[in-house]
């Protein structure tokens, strides 16, 4: 009984969080259409760009490539056609300099983690012998 209660107090709190998100989504698109809503590769190329740009494996990496998008999309005159285009060419040179991204760079330069969640592998402990 208390596992249903906690699973519908889950779906509510999901509800009360994702609700707004997609009105936010809607108002910055302008128009509500099934398109607007639905275009998945929009979306995808977009998580994509900022999980390789930002970092892969850290939380701050994500982080960064956010910002970088939305830093780029506001930069040009006319961010329909040029923004995807910068960011394709900031990820091809990304790539191959950085491949955990712009911000395995600072680990692997200065030591510095703000979030060490990384799984790291411990090899496991055998138990001593009967003899």
């Amino acid at each position: 009984m208390d596992d249903i209660r906690t699973r519908y107090m889950v779906y509510v709190a999901a509800a009360f969080v994702t609700g707004p998100t997609g009105a936010l989504i809607f108002l910055t698109r302008l128009r509500i259409s099934p398109e607007a809503a639905f275009n998945v590769v929009d979306r995808a190329t977009c998580v994509i760009f900022i999980v390789v740009i930002g970092g892969v494996g850290r939380i701050e990496g994500p982080i960064v490539g956010t910002a970088v998008s939305f830093t780029l999309r506001g930069f040009p005159s006319d961010p329909g056609s040029a923004c995807p285009v910068i960011l394709g060419v900031l990820a091809v040179v990304v790539m191959p300099k950085a491949p955990a991204g712009l911000w395995g760079l600072v680990p692997e330069r200065f030591g510095f983690e703000r979030f060490p969640v990384r799984r790291r592998l411990v090899p496991a402990r055998r138990p001593p012998r009967d003899t």
